[in-house]
């Protein structure tokens, strides 16, 4: 697969990202809301953009930009509100569900949405067997998204980085 399909939830449509999503993608990694998942410049955030985006000719899976639906948007022109990912970066141990959103957009379940969507999607279609999420041990708010989703945190699991909690994501069956 080299592209995302697109997936709807109540609120959300998930979708490849496009060029124009990069400036509020530079701005958050810019930002103190980076600060569990490494500031970086704009430079260095467009290398880890591409990559997450080449992800999907690479692994067949990668990340979503987050898009609310017509009726959620807060503004005329809402800007995308996040993203959900699927990844498997070479120094990862297992694959990832990652999120983040940006700026005004936590607190209202959109990541909770997007992580269920993108879980549940690679279980469906069996692009995974498992997955994990690698979370900084002060990054409350994650650790709280992730347990709602029903991870638990795996003792044994290796972290990419070796700071962070793995939270091991339930296996969906058939």
């Amino acid at each position: 697969m080299n592209s995302a399909p697109t997936l709807e939830t109540q609120r959300l449509i998930l979708r490849p990202h496009r060029r124009a999503d990069f400036d509020a993608y530079a701005k958050m990694f810019a930002s103190n809301r980076a600060v569990h998942m490494g500031q970086l410049d704009r430079r260095h955030a467009w290398y880890a953009y591409a990559a997450e985006v080449g992800h999907w000719a690479l692994m067949g899976f990668g990340p979503w930009a987050l898009e609310l639906k017509e009726n959620q948007k807060l503004k005329k022109n809402d800007p995308v509100v996040g993203q959900v990912a699927i990844l498997w970066h070479d120094h990862f141990p297992e694959p990832e569900l990652g999120w983040l959103l940006f700026e005004g957009y936590e607190g209202k379940g959109l990541a909770f949405e997007a992580a269920t969507a993108a879980r549940n999607w690679a279980f469906e279609n069996k692009i995974v067997e498992t997955l994990v999420s690698y979370i900084a041990p002060e990054n409350c708010r994650s650790i709280a998204l992730a347990e709602r989703l029903g991870a638990v945190i795996n003792t044994q699991g290796k972290a990419a980085d070796n700071d962070d909690i793995v939270y091991r994501h339930p296996v969906q069956n058939d």
